[in-house]
């Protein structure tokens, strides 16, 4: 679904905002947000601008250690699963951008006191915060969660799955 999102509102920015024009959503709002059609060469937020190739690497080393090492560990886990499944979808959604856009990624989400941003990088953010929050709380010595956690039988990530 983050996927989708992300493609979906990255395609109606290209086709109805001019690249490094911005758009009101409505007057009310102005104050707050904004839709600026950029293009974005670093990673989520603006951060390492002309390193999109290092990043579309970095993007693939996520995707593939998130669905071939961590999956089985979040199966039974939903916070777990929640969070890497976001951080999964913001990783594709801005790969497929650097893909098909030669290095950059649509942003579009303006603030006006923070980074454009957009769904991808939001998702992997939100999912970022849920592995901290899961990390600190739910999976923490001496919980009852990890108490429960440590007894459930998780299969090895290497061993192939029925």
């Amino acid at each position: 679904m983050v996927v989708a999102l992300d493609q979906w509102t990255k395609s109606l920015v290209r086709q109805a905002i001019p690249l490094n024009r911005s758009v009101s959503i409505t007057a009310f709002l102005d104050p707050y947000v904004r839709l600026t059609h950029i293009e974005n060469a670093g990673a989520a937020f603006g951060f390492g601008q002309g390193l999109g190739k290092l990043f579309a690497y970095a993007a693939l080393g996520a995707i593939l250690l998130i669905v071939l090492y961590f999956r089985p560990f979040a199966e039974r886990r939903p916070l777990l699963r929640v969070a890497l499944g976001l951080q999964l979808g913001g990783a594709i959604g801005n790969l497929i951008d650097r893909l098909r856009l030669g290095g950059v990624v649509t942003d579009f989400v303006d603030l006006g006191w923070f980074p454009i941003f957009n769904v991808a990088d939001s998702a992997i953010t939100i999912g970022s915060i849920l592995l901290g929050v899961y990390a600190l709380f739910v999976d923490t010595p001496g919980t009852a969660a990890a108490a429960k956690e440590a007894s459930e039988p998780v299969s090895d990530p290497v061993a192939p799955h029925d």
